[in-house]
């Protein structure tokens, strides 16, 4: 297996979720993870190539979770378009992490260097007194890197969360077109 596929713990699912760009939408889908106490280890939202669409990658323990329960739960949530489990088939993931550790002396500056030589990362930022560690890797390679920097000394942390895509050709995309009302003699509605 290459280091660009990802390998999920079993104790937890990844669920990709296509939703309209609307305000409150992530709040519907938020409220229905709270309300059945499941445990949400990760969740990112970002606009796709698409400006009506947003996705949604969201990390869930899944002890007492049936995911495709949870799919079908989620697709009858309004604003849904599309529900994905991603652990059904291959994909990748990536976790974003900025890291600001200490370096105020030449050891931690070249523990650093060292450490950031070994995984695929890179110092983006250097002062007198401390450096920024930047990573996007498969989530255990973050792991790895923040338990090598730990020794140094972290000083401050922001992980962005997974995203996830299947691999290959294995596209979760939509037609999806919002219907927007207009009024001709009366009352209509037509896509945009």
């Amino acid at each position: 297996m290459s280091k660009d596929q990802q390998v999920q713990p079993h104790n937890r699912v990844t669920v990709v979720v296509l939703v309209e760009n609307k305000p409150g939408v992530l709040n519907r889908i938020v409220s229905l993870f709270r309300r059945r106490a499941f445990n949400v280890d990760s969740l990112t939202v970002g606009r796709t190539h698409r400006p009506h669409v947003s996705r949604m990658t969201i990390v869930i323990d899944n002890e007492r979770l049936n995911p495709k329960r949870l799919a079908a739960n989620l697709f009858k949530q309004v604003n849904v378009i599309d529900v994905q489990v991603l652990d059904e088939q291959p994909h990748v993931s990536r976790d974003l992490a900025l890291i600001k550790v200490r370096t105020d002396d030449i050891e931690s500056r070249n523990a650093v260097t060292d450490i950031c030589e070994r995984f695929p990362a890179r110092i983006i930022d250097i002062g007198p007194e401390v450096a920024i560690v930047e990573i996007a890797a498969a989530e255990e390679r973050v792991e790895a890197l923040v338990e090598e920097l730990r020794p140094v000394g972290i000083v401050e942390m922001i992980r962005t969360g997974v995203v996830a895509m299947g691999r290959g050709t294995r596209i979760h995309d939509t037609n999806y077109e919002p219907v927007i009302p207009v009024k001709q003699n009366g009352a209509g509605y037509h896509p945009v």
